[in-house]
């Protein structure tokens, strides 16, 4: 597979359509019948595949006997893709609102029946490798949020994969609170990528507090809506294991209401006591 076919699969195109935009790329625009002769799309489907380009945002239609067509700016294309992931997810959401209280319904009997024998118990917590599995849990707990969120973290490297919860949760008004570490205790690396988000946070995210603790963290995660009267948040949290590649460590979830409480205690000492606003 070449560089730009590489680079191209991460739109999830079908083979079609990736040779045509891939065409109208490299030459510019196009009538669908030259498209065609270029890229050996078979006639009576070349339509059909410009339809779908467009309607994805990725290609314009540009009116005339014969019509053209024209890719996209490759940054619009990219925005595009995200945002068109962005209306699958809230369409997949709404889909599964839709059936919850015929699912609950239907199956939850089931499952009461079926764990009548069981003793209950309630786990503290449960582990999820940390990567992409705690960075999906750690987007659930800003969607899930109704009041707010606070993180404790080295330098919020991974922002980036958590940015569109995040902003989901500024704009539903969630009170978010950021405490990093001081950057007197971060590697030079670190120590860059922590300014370049400490600023990003400050002018773009007016919705979000800073501050950097004062000593090391013994633990670094996410709290949602804690509680101190133990009925409610979640946390995801990650310990500190220093001989531990950060690829080979799992991360804690929990809703235990009593030690998500214990976890929030915790950030509000530091938050209050043992941190400062300055960078």
């Amino acid at each position: 597979m070449s560089d730009a076919e590489d680079l191209l699969a991460h739109l999830d195109l079908r083979e079609y359509e990736t040779t045509a935009l891939r065409e109208l790329l490299t030459l510019g625009r196009s009538t669908a019948p030259n498209l065609a002769e270029a890229t050996g799309i078979p006639r009576a489907r070349i339509y059909e595949v410009l339809d779908e380009l467009a309607d994805r945002g990725f290609v314009e239609v540009i009116p005339g006997r014969p019509k053209e067509y024209q890719a996209k700016h490759p940054e619009e294309i990219l925005d595009r893709a995200v945002e068109n992931e962005r209306q699958d997810f809230e369409s997949f959401r709404a889909e599964i609102e839709d059936v919850r209280e015929e699912f609950v319904s239907t199956f939850g009997p089931l499952f009461e029946r079926a764990s009548g024998d069981i003793t209950p118990t309630e786990d503290l917590f449960h582990v999820v490798d940390v990567g992409e599995p705690s960075e999906t849990e750690t987007r659930q707990l800003y969607h899930d949020a109704e009041r707010e969120v606070h993180v404790l973290t080295k330098s919020f490297a991974y922002l980036e994969s958590i940015r569109p919860a995040l902003e989901d949760a500024l704009n539903r008004g969630v009170e978010i609170r950021v405490l990093m570490l001081d950057p007197a205790h971060l590697s030079p690396d670190n120590r860059e990528v922590q300014a370049t988000i400490y600023q990003e946070l400050t002018d773009s995210r007016p919705g979000v507090e800073v501050r950097f603790s004062n000593e090391k963290l013994p633990l670094r995660g996410t709290v949602a809506d804690p509680s101190m009267d133990y009925e409610s948040g979640k946390a995801i949290l990650l310990v500190e294991e220093k001989d531990v590649p950060l690829s080979m460590r799992q991360a804690a979830v929990t809703d235990n209401g009593s030690f998500v409480a214990g976890i929030e205690r915790l950030f509000e000492l530091i938050w209050e006591h043992d941190s400062t606003d300055a960078y």
